[in-house]
Parts: structure tokens; C-alpha cells; sequence
């Protein structure tokens, strides 16, 4: 399987989550340095693939806003299946081979972080991010095929992302920065990276 360029990837902001460590609100759409989280994402991605979906599950007038498509959980799922049913509406919308999947409340993430992910696939259908010893299960690149095993997968209740890359065999790639994958998924995060940018 030859590596992806950019032409071949769309990017997809994980948005569509329920919030609960940040008091119930809409994550993506919270302000940090003047702009929502998912804008801070969306500008990271955006020059590293050919074009960009949102997933979420409520102000999606606010989010198709931010210049995106907005695809939401399948139906069969309900509403807040978590992000591997977000993973599979896109992996249905897209019109590219290649999705390159981030969360929303990583604005920090890589400018390299597709061409690496890519790279680093050695002919597997997915790659995922690591660094400071951590994998970041939402922060990988998928092969268009794989939406079958998704399919099973959530069809079995399988929720967790890390469970169902280890079963599509995905490819750990290594990043040197690990503060570039912080997720500011609480208000204390948020609060405690304000004051960062701010000292």
C-alpha cells in the first residue's frame, strides 16, 4: 500500500462528545486565546489534507460555521456513541482514501502530525501517535477499508478506540514533542493553559 500524500486525506475534529469533564459544555466550541478549541484544530489540520469534517452531535449550525462539514453519530448508535461511531460517519462522508482523525481540545497538535502518521505505516491501514509514553488513540490515520471492522465493532459494543486499533494491527508512530498532544479536556486544563500563554 503506497503512502498517502495530502491529496489523499481528508481530517476529521472529534467534536461530538458530551463534555461531561467540562461541566456539560460543547468542548470544541469553548474559547481558549480568543477562538473555540475546534478552530485551533481545524487550522493545524487544514494544511495537512486534502479536506476537513467536524463530527459532532449538537450546535452544528456553530460548527459548520468554523468552514467544515458536520457529520454526526450513524443513528443505529444513538446520539454520544463516543468517537468511534464519530470515526465511522466520516469514514462514510469522506470522498478520500485516507482520514486522519484529531480530537478537539488538542490545539497544539503536530504540523507534521499526517506526513509522520503517514510515513510511519509500513503498508499497515492505520497508524497511531505517541509520545512521552503515551499513545493518542485519537490522534491517527485510518485507511477507507477499515469501516468494515468498525462496523463490526460497534455492532459487538465495542467503545474504545485503543481495543479496536489493536485489532486493525494499527502502526505506533513516535513524536518527539509531547506537549503538542496535551488535551485541555477540563476546565482545570483549560484554565491551567491559559495561565501558561498568559505568563
Amino acid at each position: 500500500m503506497a503512502i498517502p500524500s495530502r491529496a489523499d486525506v481528508t481530517g476529521l475534529v472529534l467534536a461530538g462528545g458530551r463534555g461531561t469533564r467540562m461541566g456539560g459544555l460543547d468542548k470544541g466550541l469553548v474559547e481558549f486565546e480568543g477562538r473555540p478549541l475546534a478552530a485551533h484544530v481545524l487550522a493545524r489540520l487544514a494544511p495537512q489534507v486534502d479536506a476537513l469534517l467536524i463530527s459532532a452531535n449538537r450546535n452544528l449550525d456553530r460548527y459548520a460555521a468554523l468552514g467544515a462539514p458536520v457529520v454526526t453519530d450513524p443513528p443505529e448508535h444513538g446520539s454520544f456513541a463516543g468517537p468511534l461511531a464519530g470515526i465511522r460517519a466520516a469514514l462514510a462522508a469522506m470522498r478520500t482514501p485516507w482520514l486522519a482523525v484529531v480530537p478537539c481540545d488538542t490545539p497544539n497538535v503536530p504540523l507534521d502530525l499526517v506526513e509522520r502518521l503517514a510515513a510511519g505505516l509500513d503498508g499497515a491501514r492505520a497508524s497511531v501517535a505517541a509520545a512521552g509514553g503515551r499513545t493518542h488513540g485519537l490522534c491517527c490515520l485510518l485507511h477507507s477499508t477499515l469501516r468494515v471492522s468498525l462496523d463490526e465493532a460497534l455492532a459487538r459494543g465495542e467503545r474504545r478506540v485503543a481495543a479496536w486499533l489493536h485489532s486493525v494491527d494499527a502502526r505506533t508512530v513516535e513524536f518527539p514533542d509531547a506537549d503538542a498532544f496535551v488535551n485541555l479536556n477540563a476546565s482545570a486544563d483549560l484554565h491551567a493553559a491559559v495561565l501558561r500563554t498568559t505568563q
